[in-house]
């Protein structure tokens, strides 16, 4: 007999909170009896009982149990809104070129936009412009792209005016009407 969806987050509930009170011998026969009741494979019934239904004490109310992933700690960003927007004036400048074709040549034209007065940044940010990766470039740029995607101004259909005006030869002649047709 298959258990339906609820029947089997009951039972992952009352098996998770067993599972984690259990040793390690006590473990593998929990996961073994959750897998044959539930049919999971044993790795993902394995990481719900690990993962999933844990026990959170809130202040002030009673136990609750939370049925979602635990959150992950992201990486703090390391470029800020400077290199953002310094990074967006040289790739408007060099009329938006990808990450893989600017960032060889960042370095060089963060110099050259120097020598020439027309930048005016701190050495942190200019070493961090010289140090970005292509794939990061792209990244920060993103939502600028997306903003100002390209798109398309002209609608016009090609049409048989300047077919008539070229004289175009060939082994044998055409047939127009079939041309039109397909």
């Amino acid at each position: 007999m298959a258990l339906t969806m609820k029947e089997k987050k009951v039972v992952a509930k009352e098996t998770a909170i067993r599972y984690r009170r259990a040793t390690k011998k006590k473990k593998s026969k929990i996961l073994d009896e959750f897998v044959a009741l539930t049919r999971y494979n044993r790795c993902y019934a394995a990481y719900l009982l690990r993962y999933y239904y844990r026990q959170i004490i809130l202040p002030g109310t009673s136990t609750v149990f939370v049925c979602e992933k635990e959150d992950h700690r992201q990486k703090p960003k390391c470029y800020g809104e400077k290199v953002k927007s310094v990074l967006e004036y040289i790739w408007r400048l060099l009329d938006q070129p990808c990450g893989k074709r600017l960032a060889p040549y960042l370095s060089e034209i963060i110099a050259v936009l120097k020598r020439c007065g027309e930048l005016d940044i701190d050495e942190e940010t200019e070493l961090k412009l010289k140090t970005i990766s292509a794939a990061t470039i792209d990244r920060i740029l993103g939502p600028v792209k997306r903003k100002e995607a390209f798109k398309p101004k002209s609608h016009t259909k090609p049409g048989s005016l300047l077919k008539t005006q070229i004289a175009i030869r060939t082994f044998s002649e055409w047939d127009e009407a079939c041309l039109r047709l397909s």
